[in-house]
């Protein structure tokens, strides 16, 4: 039998039923073949990011962090992720674009790759307060690999003012 491996998932969404989105979603990935859910984050609402900066034209985020183990390979988890997202009308026209649903594996274990289909951790968690804060606030004890305590990095973040 394979050893579970914890993983971190962004949840966000910013059309539609956002709230009722994320349920399901989390739901939906609780029930998926090898991957048992561990903690859903508190729900919190942000602005939209576009990539020259905040939009407040846009409709606001509701972000969450879950916390999972799973015996799928983060290639198969990404794809379960994809499934969940395109289920709940995900359309990919527009890089950092409105959508009913984003989820990003943002940790598997302790792995750090940089492959094109799939770069972990996450190449921008470091730089989300939406995705450090909710992370941490099921997790006290968090490492995002090679960065460092989730705890610390978000603190600079606040600094920044970010």
């Amino acid at each position: 039998m394979t050893t579970p491996t914890r993983a971190v998932v962004a949840f966000g969404a910013n059309l539609g039923d956002r709230e009722a989105t994320l349920l399901s979603a989390a739901r939906e990935l609780a029930d998926s073949e090898g991957v048992v859910l561990r903690a859903v984050a508190p729900v919190i609402e942000t602005p939209a990011l576009r990539p020259h900066g905040v939009d407040p034209e846009a409709p606001a985020y509701l972000n969450t962090v879950a916390l999972i183990d799973t015996t799928l390979s983060p290639a198969a988890l990404h794809a379960v992720l994809r499934r969940v997202e395109d289920a709940h009308g995900r359309v990919r026209a527009e890089r950092w674009g409105d959508r009913t649903l984003d989820l990003d594996l943002i940790v598997y274990g302790e792995l750090q790759q940089d492959d094109p289909e799939l770069t972990l951790p996450h190449p921008r968690a470091h730089e989300r307060a939406f995705v450090l804060g909710p992370w941490l606030a099921v997790d006290a004890d968090a490492v995002l690999p090679g960065r460092g305590r989730v705890s610390a990095l978000l603190a600079a973040l606040e600094e920044e003012g970010s």
